[in-house]
């Protein structure tokens, strides 16, 4: 398995694809690739039709999936808001493709999910090692379509974004083969030799102590602990730093528990989501995602130190495990971090390179970004989602 990733800012899509087959030609050698993930800046929007087929008939054997974005990734740079296009090539022998696209408003119910998915996308059993996913955020319910597949296909990894090349419905291109959409959402189930390592790092950090929610109606808090949602919050706002205080006024979080077997929770176990709103009077908070009685808890903080932390350290274990054997990468980040949270170029991509050496990386900057967190897939946001991709003969450390 051999994979290069390169990036051209030729504001002239004909000579930018040239440039791109060339630098991939010179990486990857008499070898032609079957997979080619290409990621579109807004600035090459008139020109949205024209990709699939000026890079198809550089890889005539390649399957192109990709989409449009406002800031791409490509040969460890971040190109944020400039004119730019990268693609990922991917020699992979012995791994089949399974291409869809899926455009329908309505989804089905949690009881048929298995059998829709499994007729509808025409997926293998399983639905093979891995499904890498690309959306449109204005036609596509994207956390109904990856809960869906994870009851569909639960073992299968499955990682993506949703594109921002465009700021309206149809203004985005998502592209499969020859095709491009603008609507809806564009994959490839991935089967054979194959297996995939993902970080997800949602870049906060805990504060205070876990609490049941003892009381709660769909997204809106009532109790934490028995007590008036709104109190519990103050106490723990009220025992923080008066630095970590400012920050909360402007960037706190509700982690959401995930069930675990031995019933401990650590930091990775909570999937991260936006306070919405706090009603004082009623005391009560509003979360952005759905509220069980019985969850629990944790409020997060989010700055640039707590997010480089979260990243630095989810690398290093994926290191440890194995990732630096890996053949690529795909990182797929939100559109508030880069520059926007670092005030540095790079600072993922970088990252990347200093745990696990110069693997080729691709991707872009999304509206939102999809990936698994303790055995389920989510919709995130200010998160960073990296795949990496190697041989199932390549294995762990400890397997060798």
């Amino acid at each position: 398995m051999r994979w290069c990733s390169v990036l051209s800012r030729d504001e002239n899509l004909v000579s930018a694809a040239h440039d791109l087959a060339g630098q991939a030609r010179v990486q990857l050698g008499d070898d032609e690739p079957n997979l080619l993930m290409v990621f579109v800046s807004a600035h090459h929007a008139e020109h949205y039709r024209e990709v699939s087929a000026l890079l198809g008939s550089e890889f005539p054997s390649a399957l192109v999936l990709g989409c449009s974005a406002r800031s791409v990734i490509g040969g460890f740079e971040e190109v944020e808001e400039e004119c730019s296009i990268s693609i990922a090539a991917g020699v992979l022998p012995g791994v089949g493709f399974r291409p869809f696209h899926f455009d329908r408003a309505e989804l089905p119910e949690a009881g048929e999910a298995a059998a829709f998915w499994q007729d509808h996308l025409n997926l293998p059993e399983g639905g093979g090692s891995a499904i890498l996913l690309l959306t449109d955020p204005y036609t596509c319910d994207v956390e109904g379509l990856v809960g869906g597949l994870d009851i569909a296909f639960p073992d299968a990894v499955k990682v993506g974004g949703v594109a921002s090349g465009g700021s309206s419905p149809g203004e985005n291109a998502l592209y499969l083969g020859s095709e491009v959409h603008r609507s809806g959402a564009v994959g490839v189930a991935l089967t054979g030799d194959l297996a995939i390592d993902v970080v997800v790092a949602q870049g906060c950090r805990p504060v205070g102590e876990p609490v049941f929610v003892t009381s709660s109606r769909e997204n809106v808090v009532l109790e934490l602990d028995g007590k008036p949602a709104f109190d519990v919050l103050s106490g723990i706002f009220q025992a923080l730093s008066e630095a970590d205080q400012a920050l909360a006024a402007q960037s706190l979080l509700v982690g959401i528990g995930l069930k675990q077997p031995d019933g401990a929770y650590g930091c990775g176990d909570f999937l991260v989501r936006n306070l919405v709103g706090v009603d004082r009077p009623n005391r009560t908070l509003t979360v952005g995602g759905v509220i069980e009685d019985g969850s629990v808890l944790q409020f997060h903080l989010r700055d640039k130190e707590a997010s480089a932390r979260d990243l630095d350290e989810r690398l290093a274990r994926a290191s440890a495990s194995g990732a630096g054997r890996s053949a690529g990468a795909l990182l797929f980040s939100c559109l508030g971090r880069g520059r926007h949270l670092y005030a540095e170029d790079n600072h993922d991509s970088e990252m990347v390179r200093r745990h696990v050496g110069p693997v080729p990386v691709a991707g872009f900057f999304g509206n939102g970004e999809i990936g698994p967190v303790s055995q389920q897939t989510f919709v995130h946001g200010y998160t960073s989602v990296i795949a990496f991709f190697r041989s199932l003969a390549v294995g762990d450390p400890d397997v060798e």
